[in-house]
């Protein structure tokens, strides 16, 4: 997992969270919500409300609630120690078990800050508007969005099959597409951003048209080996993951020779203030 820490401020209240790149979602410290649903600024006092909570929930079988990741994030001293963590879908359900006057704001403030999706769940297109328009407004062609929307879907029907044949999300996706990565552009995911000279940002807003596709070849032919032998688990998806990426990388290794380009590309979308040139 590949995670940013970053704060953000709801009234009065610092609430820490922290980005999954690789799954493209935000966690949030429980703490930092609860703090907020109580109006406690007493950090130990909400900490000891949490902890009764989640006793309580417990219980009554709401693991689902309780079920926190442990993340680190940064305290009061600047060190980072392991934090409840949880995303907003998680929050969500959370807040309708603290009775408090800030239940409905701050609900509308995740929605606003941390998960865009609520809308998107039941009208696609906002998602499907929002990042055109995005990208727009970064100067990126219509051809070029196109090519990372198809393969944004070819993405998702892979990840599809993946949450439906027993890979546990966030570690294994994480673990398959880098091998994946690795098999047709002979670099790792992390290889690959730095010598686009990225650090949190996401690699397939940084793409090249070319980069794109074969990163969209290597997905798509992964997923059709998987369902032909109905790979199940990180074991046998490894294994098709392998294959795909090795197809995808005879095919690019076919496109370099037949037009004398180079598939792999230094250069990225990043303002001229922030590019730099990795040698």
């Amino acid at each position: 997992m590949s995670l940013t820490n970053a704060l953000a401020i709801f009234e009065n209240f610092k609430i820490r969270r922290i980005y999954d790149e690789q799954n493209e979602k935000w966690y949030f410290s429980v703490i930092d919500i609860i703090m907020v649903l109580t109006q406690q600024a007493d950090y130990k006092k909400a900490k000891s409300y949490w902890s009764t909570l989640k006793e309580r929930l417990n219980k009554e079988g709401n693991q689902s609630v309780t079920n926190c990741d442990q993340l680190k994030m940064p305290a009061a001293d600047g060190k980072l120690y392991n934090t409840d963590a949880a995303d907003v879908e998680t929050l969500l359900r959370l807040v309708q078990s603290v009775p408090s006057p800030k239940a409905e704001p701050i609900k509308l403030w995740l929605a606003r800050v941390g998960y865009e999706r609520i809308q998107e769940t039941s009208d696609p297109e906002i998602s499907l508007n929002r990042a055109r328009q995005n990208w727009q407004t970064r100067g990126m062609s219509n051809k070029w969005i196109q090519q990372r929307m198809t393969g944004q879907e070819t993405r998702n029907k892979l990840t599809d099959y993946w949450k439906d044949h027993n890979v546990k999300e966030q570690d294994e996706f994480a673990i398959l597409t880098n091998i994946i990565h690795k098999e047709w552009a002979d670099l790792t995911v992390k290889e690959h951003k730095h010598l686009k000279g990225l650090k949190n940002q996401n690699l397939r807003d940084h793409m090249s048209e070319a980069e794109l596709l074969f990163t969209a070849l290597a997905e798509l032919t992964t997923r059709q080996i998987a369902e032909d032998t109905n790979a199940t688990g990180l074991t046998e998806n490894k294994v098709a993951g392998k294959r795909g990426g090795k197809l995808a990388k005879k095919a690019k290794q076919q496109y370099e020779k037949e037009t004398g380009r180079k598939v792999i590309s230094s250069e990225n979308y990043l303002p001229i203030q922030q590019t730099k040139k990795i040698k």
